[in-house]
């Protein structure tokens, strides 16, 4: 599998890869690999894939080049996504604004939020580029997917509607409402009844969000 994967990207293209996202060469050929394994066709088109969750967001564990990009109907299509709560969510943020494709880099660096930091990456040279699996980058990413209209808060509508999507008809709307006022009343600081990127990070300030939004993938 891996020299297979080798053969289709070339040792530039994962070196480029590796210092964006911090995955080895082995990761990266390893997930490629997995993505081509599934393409029985070989006609670009992601028919099934995907192998772990978290409590409440996902990893995915595999992918493909320029030459191979999946459509949000193929994501659609993998059993796990199409079932998790927030699966529309998940999905669109593997995809830039206006694209309804995502080519195998822009792939891996939304799969980079959820590598592990490493210790020897704890040491490294603070004045260099933010890794995207620090856990500034982690809440950025959490946050987007409560951020429906991208306008950089999260309003009592929004809320509401993640919230639905999460617990479906589980709990009556008079409930879900007085949920999202708790939350909105105890994270707004600036009275506008929204909860703002530095709110959110406020509120989790005692969560280990590298923890909760870390997979381990295979070396």
């Amino acid at each position: 599998m891996g020299s297979r994967a080798s053969t289709l990207l070339r040792d530039e293209e994962i070196e480029e890869i590796k210092k964006e996202t911090g995955f080895s060469h082995s990761q990266i050929t390893r997930l490629y690999s997995r993505f081509t394994s599934l393409d029985k066709g070989e006609n670009g088109t992601l028919s099934d894939a995907c192998r772990c969750l978290t409590d409440e967001l996902f990893v995915v564990e595999h992918a493909r080049t320029a030459i191979l990009q999946p459509t949000r109907e193929d994501f659609q299509r993998i059993p796990e996504l199409a079932i998790n709560p927030l699966g529309d969510r998940i999905i669109n943020a593997f995809f830039p604004e206006g694209e309804d494709q995502v080519n195998f880099r822009g792939f891996m660096r939304t799969l980079a939020h959820f590598r592990p930091i490493e210790d020897n990456e704890k040491s490294k040279d603070q004045n260099g580029p933010e890794p995207l699996n620090s856990r500034s980058n982690k809440l950025h990413f959490a946050f987007r997917l409560y951020d429906l209209d991208k306008d950089d808060k999260i309003s009592r509508d929004e809320l509401l509607q993640v919230l639905r999507m999460m617990v479906g008809v589980n709990i009556s709307d008079e409930q879900l409402g007085s949920i999202a006022d708790r939350t909105i009343q105890e994270a707004d600081q600036d009275g506008d009844c929204a909860i703002s990127f530095a709110e959110f990070v406020k509120v989790l300030e005692k969560v280990d969000v590298e923890q909760k939004m870390s997979i381990r993938f295979l070396h």
